[in-house]
């Protein structure tokens, strides 16, 4: 049974006071900053684009779900272009610098069809009910272009710490945390070929950066604090994951 989904209104509340809503004893310990996990991101997403010799610069990129657009602020020097979308006006109100658009729900999207060389769902799908999912995927396919990327980055609730931190969070309240393979089950019913699935954040932010080419390797293991899943259109080839 699906719980009751985080309507554009809860969101306006949370808006004001959301950073410290997101408050943790054990995130803050992860991280000096919060920043250190939106770069996290990016570096995963360019080092798959690397891989297939693909310069994002030159991509038209989508954050769905932006909410006051940290992610889009870290990642725009990397893309081509940067626009993002939510559902909630009072969330937007902090992307005065950026190119955003509001959602006319929370699952429709604003945009024309085949718009975006590349979307991203950052924890986001949490929040979306289970049924409303499969919808909301095809919806965000509608945008891609042909051979575009769709990419879902989500919690990984096989990840002990990551479970305890967003069960206490006032903003999750209503999460339901989606296994990698719930993922994967969902695109490939949505027609969609997988690409690529990575774990990261297994390295709090102090000892990162001796680590990182260690957790680059263990990006196989699910037991990252999140796990990025890249994915095409339908009837587009997947590689071999």
């Amino acid at each position: 049974m699906s719980k009751r989904p985080k309507s554009p209104a809860e969101f306006d509340t949370y808006a004001d006071n959301y950073t410290a809503l997101i408050h943790d004893p054990l995130r803050e310990k992860f991280t000096a900053s919060d920043r250190f996990f939106f770069e996290r991101k990016i570096q995963v997403i360019q080092r798959f684009y690397e891989g297939r010799g693909v310069d994002t610069r030159n991509l038209a990129w989508l954050d769905v779900g932006c909410g006051q657009g940290d992610l889009l602020r870290v990642g725009k020097p990397h893309f081509g272009s940067a626009t993002g979308t939510d559902p909630s006006a009072r969330m937007l109100e902090s992307c005065s610098d950026l190119q955003v658009r509001q959602q006319p729900s929370p699952v429709r999207l604003p945009f024309g069809d085949k718009s975006f060389d590349f979307i991203t769902a950052v924890c986001v799908y949490h929040h979306v009910p289970d049924k409303q999912r499969l919808a909301f995927t095809g919806e965000i396919l509608r945008l891609l272009k042909p051979q575009g990327i769709f990419c879902i980055i989500e919690h990984n609730p096989l990840n002990p710490v990551t479970k305890l931190v967003v069960s206490r969070s006032p903003v999750d309240a209503d999460a339901r945390l989606l296994t990698s393979r719930q993922t994967r089950n969902l695109l490939r019913s949505a027609g969609c070929a997988i690409l690529d699935t990575q774990y990261f954040l297994f390295f709090p932010q102090r000892i990162h950066k001796y680590l990182a080419p260690l957790e680059d390797k263990l990006g196989c293991i699910p037991f990252g604090g999140q796990y990025c899943m890249m994915c095409t259109r339908p009837n587009v080839v997947a590689e071999k994951i």
